[in-house]
């Protein structure tokens, strides 16, 4: 009690002496260093634990640890999962879009570190997945109790949500600018001058601690030997196509699979198949083992020999086509180690799979052309890291976070032209076939997405039963014209809906249809109520997204719309004056652009 009267006089306090644009800012600062920490943890964890594991290992000959190592991993992950967290915790951006168009931006308390004990286990084992989406989830967590701790309002909880997100992406890679573009085009949060400022501090706040940490070189070692020639611009709009349509098939193929893993409802059916199949590529394909950063690396340095390491490939590493199948195959299989990951109880995200990807892709693609083509130069570790960018923006919806991303990651800012025009074709191309990212096509196809698209961000973030009204008088079908009479009477409405004992909704009764017979009390007795009720132009379900009900609205001409359930019975009506008056409060409280 005496904490509980100590922290009301600190909030009393501030709100008296700090004024809340001011401790806003505060708040970011806090958020960045919090972020930050966390990202590094994260990373360090991971990394003990793949060197305990892995570094004693032999490269010469296949490493049959490596079947046993992800079981363990995704095993330990699933178990804290179930008994400890007790909640869903997969897909951590998806989770954050979620929050924020449907619950107020409001995330549990324990995000804020159960996917950071989840990912550790998961990737240091060899899950393989990014550990990127985990902590972003954790420092949107971070700032949306933040916010709440101080009670703060719906549209500050936004911009702290996205403040962590921000925070998280500076601080694992270093990259303020691409953190601070992440929450606008991923997360979707409009940029205002209100916003803008806070955004920017936990951008920066993150990654100077985590340059104060871990050192001030860029993520991956990058010598930039020589200018992009403008030649080369045919083969990068090549690659932005190659890099649009391998984006394509890892997204469909990411949500079948997950479809697939929907299905098996028993915790253990999935892990038995995610962790057996993950065990298994792993085994053939090592480089599949962890995030995948080692193998980035070696292709951007030119020391690539050493991807078939542990593999049973390993003799075939001076063979050029051998190579070339190798890294073929493992383009084509990441999607399913990462789905298995998943979809067996491991957690962890597609950021790391997507970049790793993209630089196999831009490596094979420079290598190929340059064997094909001798007279064609194409610098290989260039193309790389073009190919991660243009995978990035493809399976992110992403290109501007990629090209400041890349170029913050490498120190490669010479590349800067390359990079915007192989996102550019990268994102286009998937665009030709998939209007949302894999983060968000989920959510988009229960109409749960908030976009930039004002009108349907605010209709995202309005609900049925924020807007239905059960002031509407009901009637039975057996009732006569006049014992409706006396429900109209009793009633401000001049619609009313006809219900059966099971309480079904059997039709509506118009005022206006009966107008002409209610003022004949000879006919009173000679009408029931199924004589002259009609169906309702359209029946809204009390499950339908508003952009669809607004839709409906739009096509019927309606003005008031019954609501039923899923087993048709009656909830009550939706009014467009509701729904415009509901409207104009979000819009309000959530968009306006004030202090």
């Amino acid at each position: 009690m005496l904490r509980k009267d100590w922290f009301d006089t600190v909030l009393l306090w501030r709100e008296k002496y700090i004024k809340e644009r001011y401790f806003i800012l505060l708040l970011s600062f806090i958020i960045g260093i919090c972020t930050a920490l966390a990202a590094i943890l994260l990373k360090e964890i991971i990394h003990l634990i793949q060197h305990f594991l892995t570094g004693d290992a032999d490269v010469k000959g296949a490493n049959y640890f490596y079947l046993i190592y992800p079981i363990v991993g995704i095993l330990l992950s699933g178990l804290f999962v179930k008994y400890i967290v007790k909640d869903d915790i997969s897909h951590g951006v998806t989770k954050i879009l979620y929050a924020i168009s449907q619950r107020k931006s409001r995330i549990k308390r324990h995000n804020m570190w159960s996917s950071l004990v989840a990912s550790s286990i998961t990737i240091g084992f060899g899950g393989s997945v990014g550990a990127e989406a985990p902590i972003v989830l954790t420092g949107s967590a971070i700032g949306s109790n933040l916010g709440r701790i101080f009670k703060m309002e719906q549209k500050t909880l936004m911009l702290l949500v996205g403040c962590g997100a921000a925070g998280a992406i500076a601080g694992i890679f270093k990259a303020p600018i691409a953190g601070l573009l992440f929450t606008i085009e991923v997360l979707m949060l409009d940029l205002t001058t209100a916003s803008v400022l806070p955004l920017l501090i936990t951008s920066v706040t993150a990654a100077t601690v985590s340059y104060i940490l871990t050192g001030m070189e860029a993520m991956f070692k990058f010598n930039q030997v020589e200018s992009f020639a403008m030649h080369r611009i045919p083969y990068v709009f090549l690659l932005g196509i190659a890099c649009g349509l391998i984006a394509l098939y890892f997204t469909r193929t990411t949500i079948r699979i997950e479809g697939i893993f929907r299905k098996l409802e028993s915790f253990w059916k999935k892990f038995l198949l995610g962790s057996i199949l993950l065990s298994i590529l792993i085994f053939l394909l090592p480089p599949l083992y962890g995030e995948g950063y080692d193998t980035i690396g070696s292709l951007i340095g030119k020391s690539y020999d050493n991807l078939l390491d542990g593999s049973l490939f390993y003799s075939i590493r001076e063979n050029f086509w051998g190579m070339v199948f190798f890294l073929g195959l493992i383009i084509f299989m990441k999607v399913f180690a990462t789905s298995a990951t998943n979809g067996g109880g491991g957690c962890g995200g597609i950021f790391a799979p997507s970049l790793y990807l993209g630089c196999i892709v831009g490596f094979v693609f420079a290598h190929s052309v340059g064997h094909l083509f001798p007279a064609v130069y194409l610098p290989e570790e260039n193309f790389a890291l073009m190919g991660m960018a243009g995978m990035m923006a493809a399976v992110m919806h992403s290109p501007l976070t990629a090209v400041f991303l890349i170029a913050e990651l490498t120190g490669g800012y010479e590349l800067f032209l390359p990079l915007m025009i192989v996102t550019i074709s990268a994102y286009f191309t998937i665009l030709c076939f998939e209007r949302y990212s894999l983060y968000s096509i989920r959510l988009a196809q229960k109409g749960e997405l908030m976009t930039h698209h004002k009108d349907k961000a605010v209709l995202t973030l309005l609900d049925v039963n924020m807007v239905i009204e059960n002031d509407f008088m009901t009637v039975h079908p057996e009732m006569t014209l006049g014992d409706v009479v006396k429900v109209i009477a009793q009633s401000s409405r001049n619609v009313f809906a006809v219900i059966d004992d099971e309480g079904v909704l059997r039709g509506i009764v118009l005022l206006d249809d009966i107008r002409n017979i209610m003022f004949r009390p000879e006919l009173y007795n000679r009408f029931k109520v199924k004589k002259f009720m009609v169906s309702p132009p359209e029946k809204i379900n009390i499950s339908m997204p508003m952009e669809k009900i607004m839709q409906i609205f739009d096509d019927t001409k309606a003005w008031n719309l019954p609501v039923i359930d899923n087993k048709g019975k009656y909830l009550g009506f939706v009014s467009k004056s509701k729904i415009f008056n509901a409207y104009r409060e979000v819009l309000v409280d959530n968009f306006s652009d004030e202090g």
